[in-house]
């Protein structure tokens, strides 16, 4: 693709209203100095120094925080939150991108969803991740809330050219329920395009876009299948829904599939050292906005891989791609 039909996408990008529904998270990072640990005087443990602490939006938010950097019309966030001071984070957070947040519905009952990482570093400037500290409700959601959101993304769904689906828990808002309407306003018009980390096989007549090892699990392909298993895969995915397929590759790019022809596009070549977390969110998001803005089914592949390429360069947070850092990149590799 050429710079200049890459600038035009953008551009039409500023026209749009995206959606983002699924799961609603928070990312913390907790840097802890352990030169300035010291023993404790009431347990034999030595402490855990944090002397710098950073939010950012995670799971669900964390694709409409990369779609608010590319600078859409609008975005509008739908989903389930506590009442709880993990929910205050969050919504300060979405209030920094601009989201509109009338699509939150809150329950009381429920954890608002975050992941603490806690992060240390010693001696050396090198910083190390221990295990994460995870708040996720670990029950179905109610029939009730169920029943508020559903109706909640019916108000929401014609003002939007395109809507995200992120379903990342293992209990979240995503239910049968929800898919069933998604599928219905697909049906009607809507884009919808979701990503699912354990149900991707369960949604019917949207866009898809899991990941290879998500796509094997779930349509019984050995994991590791070779390049050409998955390329017959996501073809036949997308005559099933009659709709584009995505199945991402990691640092071997992604296939892209439209009716009988599925393609394979390279990623942009990355060196080392680089940070994953949240490279899927942000493929999703530019991914969204390109098809929003009438790109074709490879040339949006190709946006969410140069999106991805320059995520994963972000170190120790959860990435987010702006436009302006896009046509930086472009301007420097596409001219």
């Amino acid at each position: 693709m050429n710079k200049k039909r890459m600038i035009s996408i953008f551009n039409k990008i500023d026209s749009l209203s995206v959606g983002v529904l699924g799961d609603l998270c928070i990312d913390m990072y907790w840097e802890a100095d352990l030169t300035k640990s010291l023993l404790s005087r009431e347990t034999p443990h030595y402490t855990l120094p944090v002397i710098r602490e950073s939010i950012s939006l995670g799971g669900a938010c964390n694709v409409l925080s990369n779609i608010a950097a590319l600078r859409p019309r609008k975005v509008f966030v739908i989903g389930v939150i506590g009442n709880d001071w993990r929910s205050i984070l969050l919504k300060d957070a979405l209030q920094k991108v601009d989201a509109d947040m009338g699509g939150i519905v809150t329950d009381s009952s429920r954890f608002t969803t975050a992941f603490i990482k806690p992060l240390r570093k010693g001696l050396s400037e090198t910083v190390y991740e221990d295990p994460r500290l995870d708040f996720e409700v670990y029950a179905p959601l109610s029939k009730e809330i169920e029943s508020i959101l559903i109706c909640t993304l019916d108000r929401i769904a014609p003002s939007l050219d395109i809507l995200c689906v992120c379903d990342q828990l293992a209990f979240g808002c995503v239910t049968p329920a929800v898919r069933e309407r998604l599928s219905a306003l697909s049906k009607a018009g809507l884009t919808v395009i979701a990503d699912s980390r354990e149900r991707i096989g369960l949604f019917e007549n949207v866009i898809i876009k899991p990941n290879d090892i998500e796509a094997c699990r779930a349509f019984d392909l050995p994991i590791g299948a070779s390049l050409q298993k998955l390329k017959e895969l996501t073809q036949r995915i997308s005559q099933k829904h009659q709709r584009p397929a995505y199945v991402t590759l990691g640092d071997n790019g992604c296939l892209s599939a439209n009716g009988s022809t599925a393609t394979h596009v390279p990623a942009v070549p990355v060196s080392p050292p680089i940070d994953i977390c949240g490279a899927g969110d942000t493929f999703l998001s530019a991914l969204a906005c390109a098809l929003g803005a009438n790109a074709t089914a490879i040339e949006a592949a190709e946006l969410a891989n140069l999106a991805s390429s320059l995520t994963i360069k972000q170190l120790h947070t959860t990435g987010t791609v702006t436009r302006e850092a896009m046509l930086a990149a472009l301007n420097s590799d596409f001219s």
